[in-house]
C-alpha cells in the first residue's frame, strides 16, 4: 500500500485535521492508497508557501530555473519503476502506457527548460519622441494545476511544467483516483532541488473535491488556473475563475474523427484507427470515438478493422489492453452499446461480457442519431463507424459535435487531405496519422466544447505569464499643461 502525504512549503505533511481516504486497485479491489485529504486550512497553507517562493524563483535567472527543471527530468526517469508500479495500482491500465507516461513527461519538463530563456518580448514603435516601449512578458504569480488519471504523468506533469519555466510557483491539485502518483511528481522536484514552496501538492478526499477547487480558486494569491478534464467539471471551472476575474486554460473533452476518404490506404487507416480508438482503452482526451468512412470503401475498411480489433484483448495484467480506472466505468461504456443494440446497432466485440474492470473493445457499425454512442464521449474501448457519401458530407459529420480536440483525415492525396483539415473544427489534426499523438513542444489544446487555450511549447508561454506594457524615455517630452 502506497502513502500520500501532502506537500507543501519543501515538506511532506499530512492534513492539518488528520484526514485520509483511501483509493482502491481498480483490479483487485485492495486499498491500494491511503492519502492525506487536505483540509481548506491545508490548502490556504499551501498557497502561502507558493506565495512566499514566488519572488525568489520569479527572480531566479533563466539559466539556473533551466538547470533545476533538467535535473527534475532526470529525476523522473530516475523514478519510473515507482511511477509505473504506482500507476498500475492506481489507474489499471497497462505499464507499456506508464511507461511512455515517464518518457513524455520527463521530455516535458526537458521542453519547458529550454523555454526559460524565450520568455521574451518586444520593441513598440511609438509616436512620442523619445519613449522606447516594450512589451515585456512576466511571470504572474502562483498557478493551480488540476491534472485527470487517465494520462496521470503526462498530464499532471504538463499542468506545472512549463508555469515553473515561466517563474511562476504551482500547486498540483492530485486526481483523486490517483493521489500517490500525482504525489510522486512533486517528490521529483523536491529530490531535484527545487526551493521549498516552488512546488506544491494537495490530495483531497472526493467529497471534499469541489470545496478544495473553489478554495484554490477563489484564494487571492492564486493568479492562473489550469484544468484537464471532462467539459462539465470544466464548465464549473471557469464559471468560479470567472467570478473571480482570473485567467483560465482548458483541455476538455474530444469525440474525436477519424475521416476515411475513398483514396486512403486502408491497411495505415486501420492501423491508426485501432491505436486511436483502444490504446488505454480508449482513455485518452484524444481518444477516436467515430469513425467516418466513405461509402465505396466502408464495408472493406470495417473488415479490415474487425479483424485487426479481434487480436486486441484486455486483461489485468501486461497485456496492451489493460483494465479501465474502475468497473464502474466498464459498465457505463457496456451500457453504451447495450443501448445501440437495442437501437438497432451492429456490434462487432470478441467478447461482450464485462469482468470488473475489463472490457473488450469493439466497433459499433449502423450508428444512428439517437443512439448513446452517437451523442456521448465513450472514453471506452468502443468506437463508432459511419458512412458518407461525399468530402463536403465527412466534414459535416465531423464538426456535427459540442467537441473539437482532435482529428484525423486518411488520404493518398494530401492536398485533398489538407482541404479538409483546414475545415474541420478542431484544435489538433493530423493527416495519415491517429488522433492519438502528443509531443512536448507542440501547442495542445481544442476548441468548441473542448476547451480554450494552448499547453505546450512556446504556445503555453502567454498562458503562463502577463503581458506589461513598459516605456523609457530617454529625451525630453512635452506636456500640454
Amino acid at each position: 500500500m502506497f502513502q500520500a502525504d501532502l506537500l507543501y512549503g519543501g515538506h511532506a505533511r499530512p492534513a492539518s485535521n488528520g484526514a485520509f481516504f483511501e483509493r482502491r486497485n481498480p483490479a483487485t479491489g485492495d486499498v491500494a492508497t491511503r492519502a492525506a485529504a487536505a483540509s481548506i486550512d491545508d490548502v490556504d497553507a499551501a498557497v502561502g508557501a507558493a506565495r512566499d517562493a514566488f519572488p525568489a524563483w520569479s527572480a531566479m535567472t533563466p539559466g539556473a530555473r533551466r538547470a533545476l527543471l533538467l535535473k527534475a527530468s532526470d529525476q523522473m526517469e530516475a523514478l519510473r519503476s515507482r511511477f509505473v508500479e504506482t500507476a498500475v495500482a492506481e489507474a489499471g491500465g497497462a505499464p507499456m502506457w506508464y511507461q511512455f507516461n515517464v518518457t513524455l513527461a520527463a521530455n516535458m519538463l526537458r521542453e519547458a527548460a529550454a523555454m526559460t530563456t524565450q520568455i521574451g518580448g518586444e520593441v513598440i514603435p511609438s509616436d512620442v519622441p523619445g519613449s522606447l516601449a516594450m512589451g515585456v512578458r512576466q511571470a504572474c504569480g502562483v498557478v493551480v494545476g488540476i491534472a485527470p488519471w487517465n494520462a496521470p504523468i503526462i498530464l499532471g506533469t504538463r499542468a506545472i511544467a512549463m508555469p515553473l519555466a515561466c517563474g511562476n510557483t504551482v500547486i498540483l491539485k492530485a486526481a483523486e483516483l490517483c493521489p500517490a502518483l500525482h504525489r510522486l511528481i512533486g517528490q521529483v522536484f523536491v529530490d531535484a532541488g527545487f526551493p521549498p514552496g516552488v512546488v506544491n501538492v494537495i490530495t483531497n478526499a472526493p467529497d471534499d473535491a469541489a470545496q478544495v477547487v473553489e478554495r484554490l480558486i477563489a484564494h487571492p494569491a492564486v493568479r492562473r488556473i489550469n484544468f484537464t478534464g471532462s467539459t462539465k467539471v470544466g464548465r464549473i471551472i471557469a464559471q468560479q475563475a470567472a467570478r473571480h476575474l482570473k485567467p483560465v486554460l482548458l483541455e476538455l473533452g474530444g469525440k474525436n474523427p477519424v475521416v476515411v476518404l475513398d483514396d486512403a490506404d486502408l491497411d495505415a487507416a486501420v492501423e491508426a484507427s485501432a491505436f486511436s480508438a483502444f490504446f488505454n482503452q480508449g482513455q485518452i482526451c484524444m481518444s477516436a470515438d467515430r469513425i467516418l468512412v466513405d461509402r465505396k470503401i466502408a464495408s472493406q475498411f470495417i473488415e479490415k478493422l474487425a479483424a485487426k480489433t479481434v487480436t486486441l484483448k484486455a486483461a489485468p495484467s501486461d497485456a496492451p489492453l489493460a483494465g479501465m480506472i474502475d468497473p464502474a466505468a466498464a459498465a457505463r461504456v457496456d451500457a453504451m452499446l447495450q443501448d445501440a443494440r437495442a437501437r438497432g446497432a451492429k456490434v462487432i466485440q470478441s467478447a461482450s461480457v464485462v469482468e470488473g474492470n475489463i472490457m473488450q473493445p469493439a466497433i459499433v457499425d449502423d450508428v444512428t442519431p439517437d443512439m448513446l454512442v452517437y451523442q456521448e464521449e465513450s472514453f471506452g474501448p468502443i468506437v463508432s463507424v459511419l458512412r458518407f457519401d461525399s468530402d463536403e458530407e465527412a466534414i459535416r459529420m465531423a464538426n456535427d459535435s459540442e467537441y473539437g480536440l482532435s482529428s484525423a483525415v486518411f488520404s493518398r492525396d494530401i492536398g485533398r487531405a489538407m482541404a479538409v483539415a483546414q475545415r474541420i473544427e478542431s484544435g489538433i489534426c493530423h493527416i495519415n496519422g491517429p488522433t492519438v499523438h502528443d509531443e512536448a513542444q507542440m501547442p495542445f489544446g481544442g476548441v468548441k466544447g473542448s476547451g480554450y487555450g494552448r499547453f505546450g511549447g512556446r504556445a503555453a508561454i502567454a498562458e503562463f505569464t502577463d503581458l506589461r506594457w513598459i516605456t523609457v524615455q530617454t529625451g525630453p517630452r512635452h506636456f500640454p499643461i
